[in-house]
């Protein structure tokens, strides 16, 4: 009898499930047909039918991770400068689930930057979300939270920012623990906001 669509789509999402669960607790490097096969009871036959390579395995893993990212849900406090912390915030490893996402999302840095075209569509995901902090910056200037000056310039040192908090709690969670980060969070965007008050 022919599988059904409904079939289909239940086996993509044990496949799906199976590969989350393969990249949170063994990084990309555990990432392999193999790996998935055992995670899923199946032989890796069976998965060659969805990943005929590795290169497809990979794409599909940061296809996976990017839709969890953008599916998670998201703080919406306010405008201007609490928007911008919202989004900031929504990056940090501050649960369970977000330490698993960044967890899985730093270790596929290194397949991404030993692959031209994955390297080239990580640099393109970077500048979405700078896109994204920068409307987010311009509102807080707007309101008069934020010094004027190049938006964009201060989106990208926040993304920057926030970035370097991610890694040094992954490494290190016992000091960077989730109230430590968002203490340190919010001490960097009060010294942005203090160039109001200075004038500058």
């Amino acid at each position: 009898m022919p599988r059904s669509k409904g079939d289909h789509e239940a086996r993509r999402r044990d496949v799906s499930a199976a590969v989350w669960q393969v990249m949170a607790t063994r990084g990309f490097a555990g990432l392999t047909l193999r790996a998935v096969a055992a995670e899923l009871g199946a032989t890796t036959g069976l998965l060659t039918h969805y990943f005929p390579t590795k290169r497809a395995l990979v794409e599909y893993a940061l296809d996976l991770l990017e839709q969890r990212t953008l599916s998670r849900p998201r703080r919406e406090a306010g405008r201007g400068l609490a928007a911008l912390r919202d989004a900031l915030l929504d990056i940090l490893p501050l649960t369970s689930e977000a330490v698993d996402g960044n967890r899985v999302w730093v270790s596929s840095w290194d397949a991404a930057l030993s692959d031209p075209g994955l390297s080239a569509d990580y640099a393109r995901k970077y500048a979405r979300g700078r896109e994204r902090l920068r409307t987010r910056v311009a509102a807080a200037q707007d309101l008069g939270e934020l010094p004027q000056g190049d938006p964009a310039q201060l989106a990208a040192g926040a993304q920057s920012f926030v970035l370097g908090l991610v890694v040094q709690a992954l490494f290190d969670p016992v000091t960077f623990t989730p109230e430590r980060q968002v203490e340190l969070l919010d001490g960097y965007l009060a010294a942005l906001a203090a160039g109001c008050s200075d004038g500058r």
